[in-house]
């Protein structure tokens, strides 16, 4: 499959799943006209991972409740700058008992790039049967093992979306596991996996998870299609069908980091974008803003490189810090997005500070197919990690 096939595909299953008869819509009401996602003011002092707020839920595939027990939850978290924040995530357990051995594991999965508009949140769409990654969530389901989903900072709460910030959404990935845990009164095995922005959500929640929730028995890290530096993901699609992205997270990182003076270096047509993609689902974004160019929104040519941008994209570089277990990177060579070379050297920064990483690469998907055809082994991996396996090593 090509590239842009594997991407139209994608795309109309997404429109098909939000096309579902607007039945489902109407007994949901959307994260701005429901109070369970407006945080108390002011936050409590409580310590990050705290459960401020939850609920049971029924999620869907399309129009079928789940056989699955779910609830949503909205705790305590840390921001980029470490203001505390709240943050809401969806947590899942099998109807099933676990019969595993000891406490029954929790893996935090972390979605790919939705949108910054409140109406793209995870916790959102799973209960309206539109969320398109609950199937890779099932696999982990299938397993027996809790499945916690955040929606990241700011995602479906009044606060703004720090798209691709990476402290904020490591540890909206960290509290989420606490949050979990404490919901559900366990405190056994964890684990980590994500792709895309997912990918960068657990990578991030690897790093961290040292220093930031040391408590958490971290097994493993599962993350594919790693962003690293997210200025040279916007050098490879700029003028490309993806642009829209790069669009999105220059807003995501300038709502985490106001130092960055995005508005400074916009014109009138940037500004304008900038204003639209706050509102934007990825799928809106990537079709109003294909094969667009940087310079085209801004007063000079290459933002990117200019010094408060660099001061924030060095702040927000993965490879930096030692993660303390092991981990399983997956990439595709012919990633349209994600430059390959980039992953290829945060697994080797990774091996080099003492980490045990398995690296692959496929050479026969690109990056949207490389979400379903890597996941298995991502499971995989991760099974055997809970079973006490030792971690493979390509360092």
């Amino acid at each position: 499959m090509s590239p842009r096939s594997g991407f139209l595909a994608a795309l109309l299953l997404l429109l098909s799943l939000m096309s579902a008869p607007s039945a489902i819509a109407l007994t949901v009401p959307a994260p701005a006209a429901d109070a369970f996602y407006k945080p108390p003011a002011p936050l409590p002092d409580a310590v990050p991972g705290t459960v401020l707020r939850s609920r049971q839920v029924t999620v869907k595939a399309l129009v079928v409740p789940v056989p699955t027990k779910a609830w949503q939850v909205l705790y305590r978290s840390t921001g980029t700058h470490g203001r505390a924040n709240a943050v809401v995530a969806t947590v899942l357990v099998p109807i099933t008992p676990w019969l595993g051995g000891g406490p029954r594991p929790v893996v935090a999965y972390n979605v790919g790039s939705h949108g910054l508009s409140a109406n793209c949140a995870p916790s959102y769409w799973l209960r309206q049967g539109i969320e398109y990654e609950f199937a890779l969530q099932s696999l982990a389901l299938a397993k027996g093992w809790a499945v916690v989903v955040t929606d990241y900072e700011g995602s479906a709460s009044p606060n703004p979306h720090t798209y691709t910030a990476g402290p904020a959404t490591g540890h909206a990935v960290l509290d989420g596991i606490r949050a979990a845990q404490r919901l559900l009164g366990v405190n056994g095995p964890v684990g980590i996996w994500g792709y895309s922005e997912g990918g960068l959500a657990s990578s991030w929640a690897a790093e961290l998870h040292p220093t930031y929730a040391p408590e958490l028995n971290l097994k493993g890290v599962a993350a594919g299609g790693v962003p690293p530096n997210i200025g040279n993901v916007g050098h490879k699609i700029d003028g490309g069908p993806f642009f829209g992205f790069f669009l999105a997270a220059a807003t995501g990182l300038s709502q985490a980091h106001p130092e960055m003076g995005l508005q400074g270096f916009l014109n009138d047509k940037g500004r304008k974008a900038v204003e639209q993609v706050k509102d934007m689902c990825q799928v809106q974004w990537t079709p109003t803003y294909a094969f667009h160019r940087i310079s085209e929104y801004t007063t000079v040519r290459d933002p990117i490189q200019l010094p408060q941008f660099q001061e924030v994209l060095a702040a927000n570089e993965l490879g930096k810090r030692r993660p303390s277990g092991p981990m399983f990177v997956y990439q595709s060579l012919n990633d349209e997005i994600i430059p390959a070379a980039d992953a290829r050297a945060l697994a080797g920064k990774y091996c080099a500070a003492g980490t045990t990483v398995k690296y692959t690469e496929s050479v026969v998907s690109e990056h949207i197919s490389l979400a379903v055809t890597g996941a298995p082994g991502a499971v995989s991996w991760l099974a055997d990690r809970f079973a006490g396996e030792p971690a493979p090593s390509t360092c």
